[in-house]
């Protein structure tokens, strides 16, 4: 059973899309909130750059006392092969959140679709901040962060000179996520598999 006090984010994609980056920003600003518990942690495919990265944030409001996520409130996939293998991990009434450009088959009607690094390439010209759009759309669709936190934490991290363009593409991608009515999805991923 789920405990209601613990959210559980799972970010992923491939090395090189700032996966890790992305799940550090968030919970450090989850951390920076009183009376929240936050635990980070991250793994990497043999390969590195371009193999498998994943990256999770476990959040409650009491201690945590095992830090890895159990049953997936809201997957972030940046990658099709990202999807495919964690998707199963989602819980019945979580949500999935890919990058429209790169997942083609989305495997529920749970899901939002955001052209993540689209959005990167046209407000900066550089895709490398994909992951901060999707960042910001995960703070707004988690419900889980105080997005103005978010930006504190961000600003902290990245590189100096591209506080501009990474504080654009998190704003950008809360705008986008903005646009989406939560209540129109339907309530289960498990009845849509039960469809098939």
């Amino acid at each position: 059973m789920k405990n209601d006090q613990r959210y559980e984010i799972r970010f992923s994609g491939s090395g090189g899309q700032g996966i890790i980056t992305a799940a550090v920003v968030m919970a450090d600003a989850v951390g920076r909130q009183n009376n929240r518990y936050v635990c980070q942690t991250q793994s990497y495919g043999p390969e590195a750059r371009g193999g498998k990265s994943k990256a999770e944030v476990v959040i409650s409001d009491s201690p945590i006392d095992y830090p890895k996520a159990m049953s997936i409130d809201l997957l972030l996939a940046m990658t099709q092969a990202a999807c495919d293998a964690y998707f199963f991990d989602i819980r019945p009434e979580g949500l999935l959140v890919v990058d429209t450009d790169l997942v083609e088959q989305v495997p529920t009607s749970r899901a939002v679709t955001i052209p993540f690094t689209r959005i990167a390439r046209e407000l900066t010209g550089k895709e490398l901040v994909a992951n901060m759009v999707a960042l910001g759309a995960v703070g707004l669709l988690s419900g889980q962060v105080e997005l103005a936190g978010l930006e504190t934490a961000l600003m902290k991290r990245v590189p100096k000179g591209t506080e501009k363009m990474n504080s654009l593409a998190l704003q950008a991608g809360i705008d986008e996520a903005g646009k989406i009515d939560l209540s129109l999805l339907p309530r289960s991923v498990v009845s849509d598999w039960a469809d098939d």
